[in-house]
């Protein structure tokens, strides 16, 4: 059996990914992509992925990138796992559409808050900074619509009942808000939810792997 291999660097949008291959239980070899030394740029990450981005996923002749169909592919490759509803079901439908919203939506705002010097002409600090406030203003209203969607779901995961890939991934995103006025942790019900996916040994093993320090989320 060929082992899969993840191209990971710590605390980046590899967490979930790493997360689910603990949870599934199969070997997997992380390799590690120094964004420091700017491997992820190089000649040969780059052939993996054209867009110099971190992760990417090799199970086989099969090169993998963005981080909602690695997970999604782990899902579906690995149904034992129970990482992801039957298809054709109504909660399948609903997993599509929340995982579409945390890549699309509450990601896509986070990568805004964090790069937000891509957006602005060279030197405008000022623009940057306007931009990094706008942008922690939505995700403000993205964490509620999690806390919304916890209380409809009625818990524990957030889809319910079944844990599933969305919550490592969401659990991911929550962790990127640790600085902000308000991060996640401090929300009700979001921050109850989080310390209980933190506490799968899954997620403990990805973590302690990737050495994170406190906060966690």
């Amino acid at each position: 059996m060929t082992t899969v291999k993840l191209f990971y660097y710590p605390s980046n949008a590899s967490m979930a990914p790493h997360i689910v291959l603990e949870e599934i239980g199969q070997p997997f070899e992380l390799m590690l992509v120094d964004r420091t030394q700017g491997e992820h740029k190089s000649v040969e990450y780059l052939r993996l992925n054209p867009n110099g981005l971190i992760p990417v996923l090799v199970d086989g002749d099969l090169v993998l990138y963005e981080t909602a169909a690695i997970c999604l592919h782990l899902a579906d490759t690995n149904p034992a796992s129970g990482l992801a509803p039957e298809l054709g079901t109504m909660e399948r439908a609903q997993f599509y559409k929340w995982l579409m919203w945390l890549t699309n939506t509450l990601q896509t705002a986070l990568i805004v808050y964090y790069y937000p010097e891509r957006w602005v002409d060279p030197e405008n600090s000022i623009g940057a900074q306007q931009i990094r406030a706008h942008a922690e203003s939505k995700i403000t209203t993205l964490l509620n619509q999690l806390e919304v969607q916890l209380h409809s779901s009625g818990g524990p995961w957030l889809l319910g009942q079944h844990y599933t890939v969305l919550d490592p991934y969401a659990l991911m995103l929550c962790r990127w808000t640790r600085g902000f006025a308000k991060p996640a942790r401090e929300w009700s019900l979001l921050g109850a939810y989080l310390q209980r996916v933190l506490a799968r040994p899954a997620v403990q093993r990805a973590i302690k792997t990737e050495r994170l320090g406190e906060p966690l989320v």
